[in-house]
């Protein structure tokens, strides 16, 4: 038993009132997954199965392939599934959430059954090269010729990036029981800031393959989730919820967060929460698990395609600002008034 997901499960009565049917008051027992996962779950995987659930097959070439990967969704397919190539049906796309979302819940369950001893030390330091948050932030180092960045800064955070494994096992630790709840985050423009995996067509931006952004693999440990158009799917713990809350709130994104239909995800068991009840599962978080979310949620937003935009926007402001426009008007009007056409050779300053 997943120390998660067996959480997601305990409690679930307490926390869910008369809104939830009594169908909904436990998540799917681990053991009694799809057939097609019964093999994996019965076997007990060893270091390098567990491995390679999380990392996508072309790691090597992953910084050259971001450049080149096309946003059409008839071309994205998840690397850990056998699931069909996406098209415009909403049925097709209903089908990939589904699949995607037992991916995910099976590969964090074989996670956490495995022992001490079997896990992978510190899997997010392995999983970096992999991730867009690392492959735009190499293109922001690249293109810094002007020393704008904070190199430092982002490096060390890239370099310590284990320590997002520590508060995830200390969060886990902390994080009160409770069943999976479903919602829906929207965010500015139709983007996906919080570079959840894809799934179907996109209005803006590139597809995220599962586990193909560090957010993707911080949300894994915490439930299952999925970008398409502008809304963001999760059902999982609410400490998944806070998580996005924070990290949009740390980089002024705006967004809105509704209750994910009780219909919306077909085939896969959670619970659709009104506020009230969202309240009181935030309520049942201490203080100290919240501080550690919270700091979770910065690092990534730090670490975030997002910010390392911004980064980028800054260093093009800054080559479009690359001398003194005063000084350059000042010098064009003196020429202007002597009666010369000004020389594009003539760079000689006034002062």
């Amino acid at each position: 038993m997943t120390e998660p997901i067996a959480k997601l499960r305990a409690g679930a009565n307490s926390q869910q009132g008369s809104a939830v049917s009594a169908k909904k008051q436990s998540i799917k027992n681990p053991n009694n997954v799809k057939r097609g996962q019964k093999d994996k779950a019965g076997a007990i995987p060893d270091k390098a199965m567990l491995l390679s659930l999380f990392t996508l097959p072309d790691i090597e070439e992953a910084v050259v392939k971001e450049a080149i990967v096309k946003a059409e969704a008839d071309e994205l397919s998840n690397t850990n599934t056998n699931m069909q190539q996406p098209t415009a049906s909403e049925t097709n796309i209903a089908e990939q959430r589904v699949a995607l979302y037992r991916t995910q819940h099976e590969r964090t369950r074989l996670l956490y059954m495995a022992s001490a001893a079997t896990r992978p030390t510190y899997l997010v330091q392995t999983l970096k090269l992999q991730f867009a948050e690392h492959q735009q932030y190499l293109l922001a180092q690249q293109l810094d010729k002007r020393g704008l960045m904070d190199t430092d800064g982002v490096e060390r955070l890239w370099q310590q990036l284990h320590v997002v494994d520590d508060i995830i096992a200390d969060i886990v630790r902390h994080m009160p029981a409770q069943q999976p709840a479903g919602w829906q985050l929207t965010t500015q423009d139709g983007r996906n800031p919080l570079c959840f995996a894809t799934v179907g067509k996109l209005k803006n931006s590139k597809p995220i393959r599962d586990q193909g952004s560090l957010n993707s693999y911080v949300l894994g440990h915490f439930g299952v989730s999925s970008f398409t158009y502008d809304r963001g799917y999760y059902i999982g713990h609410v400490v998944g919820y806070l998580f996005s809350c924070y990290f949009c709130a740390h980089l002024s994104i705006s967004y809105g967060v509704t209750a994910l239909g009780p219909q919306v995800v077909s085939d896969y068991e959670y619970a659709s929460l009104e506020t009230p009840h969202m309240v009181r599962l935030l309520q049942g978080l201490d203080g100290y698990c919240k501080k550690r979310i919270y700091q979770l949620a910065v690092i990534c937003a730090r670490l975030s395609v997002f910010a390392s935009d911004k980064r980028i926007e800054r260093m093009l402001i800054a080559e479009v600002n690359d001398f003194d426009k005063k000084l350059q008007q000042q010098h064009l009007d003196v020429l202007l008034l002597q009666g010369l056409m000004p020389d594009s050779s003539d760079s000689t300053p006034l002062f």
